[in-house]
């Protein structure tokens, strides 16, 4: 069988910036990491794609508070925002790519699986929500929603408003990981764990509940590469290579890397929280499960990277 590689993604994948993030925007977006995508493929790749939601989920969200505002409908819970995105940005992505396979003669088809993820009620992640999302709020607002709202956690943000949090516990199971799995080694290009996945728990008679939370992205992704026993872990940023002293003269582009160098950077504080840091994380759990290899590139470089060309290749 061709290597079978798990692709995270990110939001640079998706919106290129602040001018462009209508839906026709993030198609044309998705259209250009599908040629990508599909150049890995020609070189022998069965691929599974997952991807982030953060801002589609928030538009989601506004759109529900300006609908409640106005009309008094209902509210879209956290949970279903995560699902309304995997539907309507698999279905981008698995178009663009059934688009740029027929363009290119590959026979393949793309398909997108709604994907459960389950994370455990203990967490501590549900103790300290920490996760901003949504709009921003004066005090006064944020009183009203805390009233209509009682479960829901509202804090100040850097002086620019109030803003909800939610907990971002550990990703612990992919639900659809045996369907994903044969779907892929079918030959199917699949679509999944969109978001992090859609957040549940176990009942005691194993039956699942929707939760309100964030997974993190890379985290399920280097999960999922796990279960499935993936031979490749790409996720996707937006530099070809990471850095040490990023920004800094003395910047250094990592190339081939190893575990245990990757392990001893990340302790000394070269990667930043909440955006190279996760990336980083997800990569040693993926090797110290048994990875073979895992790369961190940008989009427009996945063809030259699993090339070895560029990128941050890091091996056990």
């Amino acid at each position: 069988m061709s290597t079978l590689a798990v692709v995270a993604i990110g939001g640079n994948s998706l919106i290129r910036d602040k001018g462009h993030e209508t839906v026709e925007d993030q198609y044309q977006a998705v259209c250009e990491t599908a040629k990508h995508i599909v150049g890995m493929i020609e070189q022998g790749y069965e691929v599974i794609i997952t991807h982030g939601n953060g801002p589609q989920v928030g538009f989601i969200l506004r759109r529900s508070e300006i609908a409640t505002d106005v009309a008094r409908m209902h509210q879209v819970p956290l949970v279903s925002c995560g699902a309304d995105t995997q539907g309507a940005i698999g279905y981008q992505i698995q178009q663009a790519m059934d688009n740029e396979f027929k363009k290119r003669g590959v026979k393949k088809s793309a398909v997108t699986i709604v994907t459960q993820v389950v994370v455990s009620p203990d967490d501590p992640a549900f103790q300290k929500p920490a996760k901003p999302i949504g709009s921003f709020y004066s005090q006064e607002q944020a009183e009203l929603i805390k009233r209509a709202n009682p479960s829901w956690v509202m804090v100040e943000d850097a002086g620019r408003g109030y803003r909800r949090v939610v907990p971002s516990p550990l990703p612990q199971e992919i639900v659809e990981k045996d369907v994903i799995s044969r779907l892929a080694r079918d030959g199917y290009c699949v679509v999944s764990v969109g978001g992090g996945g859609i957040p549940v728990m176990k009942r005691e008679d194993n039956s699942f509940q929707g939760i309100d939370a964030v997974i993190d992205k890379d985290f399920a992704s280097s999960l999922l590469a796990s279960d499935i026993k993936a031979d490749l872990l790409i996720i996707s940023t937006g530099v070809p290579t990471v850095y040490l002293n990023y920004g800094k003269p003395d910047e250094k582009a990592l190339k081939n890397v190893s575990l245990a160098e990757l392990k001893q950077y990340m302790a000394e504080n070269h990667f930043a929280p909440g955006s190279m840091l996760p990336k980083v994380q997800a990569v040693i759990k993926f090797l110290e499960n048994g990875g073979k290899e895992a790369i961190i590139t940008n989009p427009e470089s996945l063809e030259d990277a699993v090339a070895g060309k560029t990128g941050t290749h890091v091996y056990p």
